[in-house]
Order: structure tokens, then sequence, then C-alpha cells
């Protein structure tokens, strides 16, 4: 698992953040990926195109594009969309939500079904600061965003979960539910206004079963002089182990010791594939313990993973990951 936030997984909330594409996201794979800076994620995640969350064995996917809503700065987004009159608040027709959040339909949808918080959903979307700079624009690039749903900010969560396939609709964000009044560098602050609409909802494959051995290694497991404990479940073809310097594809998922699972590759129906130093510790020693084909069962204590106090949205202490060695590159 990419070290930060591989995506962490919760790799962070931050859509255009965290990736233009976190069907990848990886989420925990910003977390996983050191490379990333963990972000995920802002997956993760996921963020001002898709916040993820860190992940821990998926760089976010890291193999992610662009980070969408890097560039803060409107001077630099590809094509300026001007911003709505009412950008600065919602009118007072605007639906408004428990939470906080306000929005408007500006576009019927042809749909029937509204997506879950685990789905998958491709998005087109603007976005701006409450005084009209635009900071991020996947119809400016041309280029619909995918990603988990629960792997973005809360605001894009809630108000997703609102909308129908073909429905376009703005969505007034308080701070509170993006990225805060004093949010991470690069990432916008305060209230935001997104211009959404709804391509394409996918399912998820169901989660792996939580291993009857999360809790803690057994004591057949094999332990390794830094603490790491492993168990293989099924024997690989290959000969050769992925070495520091090599990329890897990966399945893989990954659980607390309480068996709350945080993070899955296999879940989101897409490899994992990153640098074998690019990740925590944990998975930088147990990768090269491994051979394509195999799959392996890790107990990574806390300090080869997040730590036992980690960065907002990241696992802490113990964590155990299932992880199928597909390619080494």
């Amino acid at each position: 698992m990419p070290s930060h936030d591989l995506s962490w997984a919760k790799l962070t909330a931050n859509p255009s953040f965290a990736t233009r594409r976190i069907g990848a996201a990886s989420a925990l794979l910003g977390a996983l990926l050191l490379a990333l800076g963990c972000e995920s994620g802002e997956v993760a995640a996921s963020k001002p195109s898709a916040e993820v969350k860190p992940s821990p064995a998926t760089p976010t996917p890291a193999a992610a594009p662009p980070k969408a809503g890097a560039a803060a700065n409107p001077q630099q987004m590809p094509g300026q969309i001007p911003a709505p009159s009412d950008v600065a608040a919602p009118p007072a027709t605007a639906q408004r939500s428990a939470t906080g959040l306000a929005s408007v339909v500006l576009q019927a949808g042809t749909g029937t079904e509204t997506p879950a918080a685990q789905d998958v959903v491709k998005v087109h979307s603007t976005r701006w600061t409450t005084d009209g700079q635009m900071f991020d624009s996947s119809v400016a690039r041309n280029e619909p965003a995918e990603f988990g749903l629960n792997r973005v900010i809360k605001g894009w969560t809630e108000g997703l979960q609102l909308m129908v396939v073909g429905e376009k609709r703005r969505l007034w964000i308080p701070a509170n539910l993006a990225y805060g009044d004093s949010p991470r560098p690069g990432a916008p602050k305060g209230q935001l206004t997104f211009d959404v609409e709804l391509l394409e909802i996918t399912k998820p494959p169901p989660p792996p079963e939580v291993p009857k051995d999360v809790a803690a290694a057994p004591a057949s497991a094999k332990k390794t002089a830094s603490g790491l404990r492993y168990a293989v479940l099924k024997p690989g073809t290959g000969k050769d182990h992925p070495a520091p310097q090599n990329r890897v594809k990966v399945n893989y998922s990954g659980w607390t010791t309480d068996g709350k699972m945080f993070d899955s590759s296999v879940v989101r129906g897409r490899p994992a594939t990153f640098g074998v130093s690019q990740v925590i510790k944990g998975w930088t020693e147990g990768l090269q313990l491994m051979v394509v084909g195999e799959k392996t069962r890790f107990w990574i204590p806390a300090n080869l993973a997040y730590g036992e106090s980690p960065p907002p949205g990241a696992p802490a202490g113990t964590l155990v990951f299932d992880v199928e060695l597909l390619e080494i590159q």
C-alpha cells in the first residue's frame, strides 16, 4: 500500500486533487504512495476533482492522472468557464439539507436511480470559489472524472446521491463539507460552488470477506526481523521477486484489526500499479517476498504502516492486507 494515502484511503477527500480519475484511485493508494505525498485518497481522497482517501495499497492508483484541482490558480486552467451569477451564495429557492448543503437542479435527468455511497460515478464538473475563481473543470479538460463516491469530500458524496444519470445540478458546499477554512496547501478554502453532471453510475463488485484472523496473525504466520507477519494464501507461478526499483501491478484489500475494510482495488474493479519503494514500509518489504501469481496476507505493524497517530483519514495501528501480485514491471 502506498505510503501515505494509498489511496489515504480516504486517501483524501479531494476529488480534483486526488485524481481526476479515481477509478484508479486510489484511493488508499495515495496513502500507500509516498511519492504521491499520500494523497489519496484525497482516492483521496480523494480533492477538487474527487477527493480520494488514503488507501494502503493503491498508490492512488497511484497511477493517477494529473491531480484535478491541482491548478488552484484560474490562470493555469485550460479554458476558463465563467462563474454563475449566484456563485457567492445559493438563491432562496435552493434545496437545503440538514448538513448545510444547498443545491438547484439545472437540467432534469433521464435516469431513475440515484448512486449509493459505495458506487463509482462518472461526472463532468466545474468548480469555483465564492469569488468566482474557477479552480477545476473536467468540462474544460474535456475529460470526465471517475471516482468512488465514498472517497471524496462530504459535499460531493452527499450531493451526488441526490442525482440521477443525465441530471445537472449546482451545489453550494459549505467549508465543513469541503476542505475547510484552513485547508492543506493547494486546496481551496471556504464554501465552494460546483456545477455537476452525472454521466454514469457503476455498481462495485461485492467486497471480499473479512479474514477470520484479522485481529492477530496466527502462530503459523512467518515473521521478519522488522516485525512484519505474513502467510501465503496461494502459491505463485513466477520465480522472480520484485526489487525496490521495480513497479508492480497488484490486487489488494486492507482492513484494520477490528475487521473494518478501508481500501480495496478488488471493490474498485481495477488493479493498482505503483513503485515498490513508493509505498509504506510494510508493503515495500512484503512485496519483495512475493512472486507473480502469489497471494499473501500481511499483518503490518503500525511502525511499518501509518503509525498509531496517522494523518487525518489514514488508518491507525496494525493493518491487515491481502495482496495478489499480478505483474512485475
